[in-house]
């Protein structure tokens, strides 16, 4: 009886030993395909692109100073006037032209400054903006502005509000094919990779796509943009 004990828990024990066994070698087999299956490999593509802008903001800002109020306002309409007459003559369409109302500046009212009496009284400036998708010919009007000033217009050219915007706006119209080239040359970056290490490339892990970037080709050309992005893919290798 007590040999039959013996036996049997021998028995038990071995076939313990050897579930373990097995157990160990499936989980060891398994961490290995596992550790094999992430090995990966990160890369970015870049597609990047020319294209003229569609619309153009030039805002025209000029001053006038008078003593008179009333006659600050004339000075103010006698050049606006001006302005829209010449844009209009060198084909610019009354429709893509707009005005404010001045900004007045009454230098009496002011209670600083070093006590000297301006000249003065009474400063304005005014703005006409052109809003145009004809970017040709607003540029060409550009160099010829300064012929007003003979007419007695001081134009004011520095300051944030005087500078010309030139907007792109189809960006939606080339995502899908800037994002398919960058996506592509991901992958061909990240098969060289793989070749050079001897792998295979796998499937795609994750990706990301970088946010569109619109700048000025250079300072120069404000109306040319350079339009780019960038895609980050990870692949799978394997041997």
């Amino acid at each position: 009886m007590v040999t039959n004990n013996k036996s049997s828990a021998l028995i038990l024990g071995l076939l313990i030993f050897l579930g373990l066994t097995s157990l160990g070698y499936l989980l060891g087999s398994s961490a290995l395909k596992f550790k094999e299956y992430e090995r990966t490999v990160t890369v970015k593509g870049l597609s990047e692109r020319e294209f003229d802008a569609d619309i153009v903001i030039w805002p025209i800002q000029f001053s006038a100073a008078q003593n008179d109020l009333e006659a600050l306002y004339v000075l103010i309409d006698d050049s606006t006037s001006k302005i829209i007459d010449f844009l209009s003559a060198k084909g610019i369409g009354r429709e893509d032209i707009s005005f404010g109302a001045p900004a007045i500046t009454d230098k009496s009212a002011q209670q600083y400054g070093d006590g000297n009496r301006a000249q003065f009284r009474y400063t304005a400036t005014q703005t006409v903006t052109v809003y145009s998708k004809d970017i040709d010919a607003v540029r060409a009007v550009m160099r010829e502005l300064s012929s007003l000033g003979k007419q007695g217009i001081v134009f004011i050219g520095e300051g944030y509000q005087s500078q010309t915007e030139y907007i792109f706006t189809r960006i939606n119209d080339i995502k899908p094919e800037m994002i398919e080239e960058s996506t592509r040359k991901a992958r061909e970056v990240a098969e060289k990779f793989a070749s050079d290490s001897k792998s295979s490339l796998g499937k795609i892990r994750r990706a990301s796509q970088g946010q569109f970037s619109i700048e000025p080709r250079d300072r120069n050309n404000p109306h040319i943009k350079k339009v780019r992005v960038v895609s980050t893919v990870e692949y799978y290798l394997s041997d």
